[in-house]
């Protein structure tokens, strides 16, 4: 059915929205696209969970970066680098924000390690936010803006894989474009997230935020987590858990593996004793506590995108809004830039969507004239959005497997939401305009 990706998209937001478990809410988008697609409850649910096993690799990796996280907060280094920024950036809140937006930026291109840097840097500044003030939603926003917007505007580390992906998705349906020329049309719909991020820095995350008092209630009850146990001096187990540090950092560079990283970097603190063994069974329990929900929230959405792809709901509501928009190119970009805001808000990946997208999208932007640029940017930018604010999306999860580590950050509310209006609108109106002015 044409319009059964909308429907089961609204039904994953309302239900998100109401404060309805993620997992739960996208569950029940799965079984609406599959039932509405003309298979039974029980088909669409087995459709459903066939797919999860797409995602199991990201899912096992969040555990192990949990676990990992868990692992060099025992060292100390973490209340190291608390007490540190505490010194230098004191009351500089905007700044803090910005630096963060920065490192996370690097993430992408310079040291491509994705998310794997959240688990280990956020968790440990929790008490240094809520002594600053600061608004944590002002942190997803900029965690966010550097995961998403690197890879949309340049083609280095997993911008080259973003571009490269939108160079193949093209080829393979009839446009011959460059990596150098995509990435062209690709800045003017990324510049609109720098806009977002100062929007959310400077304006609307500015003010202080204080703890509900039953936050600060619950704060005195929770056990003292590990990261906020008393800074020693630098001494050489915190050289040593540099050392375990680096070594994933490069391994996740050079074979781009997740898992193989986090997995060397738990054995080398334990090689050094950074972690006494004993602890071993503590150190997995607490890294699941801690990344656990992200890791099935992966592998319910995978089985999602399973139900859209399998029934060609995403091809059925294409070719039923083609027929409306006639050769208006005003109009035709802005509905296929909606289409690609439901289709990744629902599968939650801008790299799997691309390739979906570009054999529907081609096609019609070829018959109405648009300029093979124009075509890059529409593609890409109809990939991107929704990435941002997605529930089931790595750019909206991986902030809040950081923020939310002690229990005080919403995944929908705090990170969605924020995410979803400073990023996907302007992103929207910008690729719009790209895609006329190209």
């Amino acid at each position: 059915m044409a319009w059964a990706v909308v429907v089961s998209v609204l039904v994953m937001t309302v239900l998100s929205l109401l404060r309805v478990n993620v997992i739960v809410a996208i569950l029940a988008a799965g079984l609406t696209a599959g039932v509405m697609n003309g298979n039974s409850l029980v088909a669409s649910l087995e459709l459903l969970v066939s797919g999860m096993g797409g995602q199991a690799s990201v899912a096992l990796s969040y555990i192990l970066l949990g676990a990992f996280a868990v692992a060099i907060s025992y060292s100390g280094i973490t209340s190291l680098l608390v007490n540190y920024l505490l010194r230098v950036l004191k009351d500089m809140r905007t700044m803090m924000v910005l630096v963060i937006a920065f490192v996370a930026s690097l993430s992408q291109n310079v040291v491509p390690v994705h998310i794997a840097f959240i688990p280990i840097l956020i968790p440990p500044l929790l008490q240094l936010f809520d002594r600053m003030k600061l608004d944590r939603r002002a942190v997803a926003a900029a965690l966010t803006f550097g995961l998403k917007a690197p890879y949309v505007m340049i083609p280095v580390g997993f911008g080259l894989i973003f571009h490269e992906t939108i160079q193949e998705a093209l080829r393979a349906n009839g446009v011959e474009l460059g990596v150098g020329s995509i990435a062209q049309s690709l800045l003017i719909p990324g510049s609109g997230m720098i806009i977002g991020l100062f929007i959310a820095v400077f304006i609307t995350y500015r003010k202080q935020r204080e703890l509900k008092e039953m936050d600060r209630t619950q704060e005195n009850e929770l056990e003292q987590p590990v990261w906020e146990k008393q800074a020693e001096r630098f001494n050489r187990k915190h050289g040593l858990t540099i050392v375990a540090i680096l070594v994933t950092l490069v391994i996740q560079a050079v074979w781009q593996n997740l898992v193989l990283a986090a997995l060397a970097g738990i054995i080398l603190l334990f090689v050094f004793r950074i972690v006494p063994y004993k602890q071993g069974d503590k150190v997995v329990n607490d890294g699941i506590g801690m990344m656990g929900f992200i890791a099935f929230v992966m592998l319910v959405s995978s089985g999602y995108a399973n139900v859209l792809t399998e029934t060609e709901s995403v091809t059925a509501l294409v070719e039923n809004t083609s027929g409306y928009i006639g050769d208006n190119q005003a109009l035709i970009a802005l509905i296929l830039l909606l289409v690609g805001l439901v289709v990744t808000m629902g599968i939650g990946s801008s790299f799997a969507t691309v390739p979906i997208l570009a054999a529907l999208f081609v096609p019609i932007c070829t018959a109405a004239g648009f300029s093979p640029m124009a075509i890059a940017a529409l593609v890409g930018t109809a990939g991107a959005l929704g990435d941002a604010g997605s529930p089931a999306s790595d750019s909206t999860l991986g902030p809040t497997s950081g923020l939310n580590a002690d229990g005080k950050h919403n995944h929908i509310w705090d990170t969605c939401v924020p995410t979803f209006l400073h990023y996907n609108i302007p992103l929207f109106i910008f690729g719009w305009a790209a895609a006329l002015i190209l």
